[in-house]
């Protein structure tokens, strides 16, 4: 099939769990023969190649303003795929919505994963939750179909507009790596740092895991991984801590990523806005011992294999504090944390999934397998 993926900042992934998704959803779908476009941001993206991994990218201008960004870049997507040879567009984030008829004028297929419920997010004032609300409505009839990363936000879905969509989560493969580069370079030891990973944003309770630290007895550091483009205020008051165990290093892809997921002694996941976090899922595929913020998505990828905490400081320090009492505690998760992410959560079985709905759309009946994706 030939298919554009559009409403992400773009691949190769600098930012958040969208553009991880594109990266490893486009790059997969290419190994299996497709053709893959993905549109991304020139403010954004700064590899200059014109295909990565086998992947076409193309590179287009946006607006750079909180309530702009993603919507312009999109618009400017959507009317440049409509000039490619192209069968099915992937639109990522509900706030694109409004575009997905367009292709559908010229018998292009369109999708939509709406992610989590983005007009949540604390850094939305009015008119950007009105718009988010408004989406989530569009999203309903202008795609062919919508998908969605989480069985909670597949409920909501279908309880609040009796609208089916198809649940297709994140992946993770099996990423943990032996290298060391980037923890020598931020002075860390293997199992020597709690981690942190998320675009530093109120919902995603960075302060509070800071905090939470900050009252646990041990020399053992809290790495803070992430920034944001909208949040500078924020980010300030965050680092603005005076214990030294603290660190700060910005935000951290490839390799150094990976590096620091599979050394760290725990993974704090503090988020409590959107669907599955790929973040989360990669944490447990390399094997760590996750403490998690207890909410129903979060609690829908953990399951059994990791450690909930409520929301507060208390609760994620007293958590934080029985791993390191515990050892066999800590690596008996570990193990749980592997066998979830192999049986639930591969980029294969995540692949499969979206075949299977774009050849269902496109009227592919020999691909099509005997089960509907949108069941």
């Amino acid at each position: 099939m030939k298919i554009a993926i559009l409403g992400t900042r773009g691949i190769p992934a600098n930012y958040g769990g969208f553009e991880t998704f594109a990266e490893e959803l486009s790059t997969h779908l290419v190994e299996r023969g497709h053709k893959v476009i993905v549109y991304g941001r020139t403010n954004n993206v700064r590899y200059s190649q014109p295909y990565y991994k086998g992947v076409r990218i193309i590179l287009l201008p946006t607006i750079p303003h909180k309530y702009l960004d993603t919507v312009a870049n999109s618009f400017l997507s959507i009317w440049h795929v409509l000039f490619r040879d192209v069968e099915v567009v992937l639109i990522c984030n509900a706030a694109n919505s409004i575009f997905s008829f367009l292709p559908r004028l010229i018998g292009i297929k369109t999708v939509v994963n709406v992610d989590g419920l983005e007009r949540n997010r604390q850094k939305w004032n009015w008119l950007g939750r009105t718009y988010y609300a408004f989406s989530e409505r569009l999203s309903l009839f202008l795609p062919n179909a919508i998908v969605t990363d989480a069985l909670a936000i597949q409920r909501y879905y279908l309880e609040r507009y009796k609208k089916r969509s198809s649940f297709i989560p994140y992946g993770a493969d099996d990423i943990r790596v032996e290298t060391r580069v980037s923890l020598s370079r931020l002075g860390l030891q293997p199992d020597g740092y709690f981690l942190y990973v998320s675009r530093l944003e109120p919902e995603n309770n960075a302060q509070l895991v800071v905090e939470a630290f900050r009252k646990v007895t041990t020399d053992k550091k809290l790495v803070v991984v992430g920034d944001a483009p909208y949040a500078k205020d924020y980010i300030e008051k965050l680092k603005s801590t005076s214990d030294p165990r603290i660190i700060f290093p910005g935000a951290i892809y490839g390799q150094g990523y990976r590096e620091l997921q599979s050394h760290a002694y725990c993974y704090i996941h503090a988020t409590e806005v959107g669907g599955t976090h790929p973040a989360l899922i990669e944490a447990m595929g390399c094997g760590r011992c996750v403490l998690y913020l207890d909410t129903e998505e979060n609690r829908e990828v953990a399951a059994h294999a990791a450690i909930p905490f409520e929301k507060s400081t208390d609760s994620l320090a007293s958590s934080m504090t029985s791993v390191l009492q515990d050892p066999g505690k800590r690596a008996a998760y570990q193990a749980l944390a592997v066998e979830r992410v192999q049986t639930h959560y591969q980029w294969d079985a995540v692949t499969t999934a979206y075949e299977q709905l774009f050849n269902f759309l496109t009227g592919n009946p020999a691909e099509i397998t005997s089960a509907s994706p949108l069941a």
